[in-house]
């Protein structure tokens, strides 16, 4: 996604319940390498006209039959 001149990553993680966290929680450091090396990849073969990157998560959770949205920039770096 761009966000400005920025180009950002962004996993989404939904929660049906929030008993055991929020979606953001599941994003852990083997789920933050995985994201890295497929931003790697992407930037290899598209290109970037040296942007800068960052990566955001956009945690939803459900909570009393409603969704809640929490965006998350610059979660965590490479």
């Amino acid at each position: 996604m761009l966000d400005g001149d920025e180009l950002a990553f962004v996993e989404v993680r939904y929660r049906s319940r929030i008993d055991f966290g929020a979606g953001a929680d599941t994003v852990d450091l083997r789920k933050q390498q995985r994201l890295v090396a497929t931003a790697r990849h992407y930037l290899a073969h598209r290109g970037t006209d040296n942007r800068p990157c960052r990566f955001d998560v956009v945690s939803v959770a459900k909570t009393n039959y409603r969704l809640r949205f929490e965006w998350i920039r610059n979660a965590f770096a490479p």
